[in-house]
């Protein structure tokens, strides 16, 4: 089942590198950085930029699942990491990456 057909689960256990590495290639875009996977996404004005911040954090609660997002002008960097799996990566994480990249292209 692709990550973007799946659901956050709460309790989520943290992955493993090898698994890591893996889920990393169904996101190409983001990288995985100290615990966490991030990706910065651009946009042509301000309001664009805020109108996928919002659809993001609609998704987030919907998914119970919250990312740290860094806003700029045309920019918004999205990192998730789960903290109930002490800091780690888990699948919620890469769940919520992949619909954050469909929010993008729509």
């Amino acid at each position: 089942m692709k990550l973007i057909d799946q659901h956050c689960t709460h309790g989520a256990p943290a992955l493993d590198p090898a698994t890591i590495g893996a889920r990393l290639r169904d996101v190409p875009e983001w990288q995985a950085i100290d615990g966490t996977i991030a990706r910065a996404f651009t946009f042509a004005n301000y309001r664009a930029t805020i109108d996928f911040v919002n659809a993001v954090a609609s998704m987030a609660e919907a998914q119970n699942h919250h990312p740290e997002m860094t806003v700029g002008y045309r920019r918004c960097t999205v990192a998730y990491t789960t903290h109930s799996a002490g800091g780690a990566l888990s699948d919620n994480d890469f769940i919520c990456a992949a619909r954050a990249d469909a929010i993008y292209v729509q």
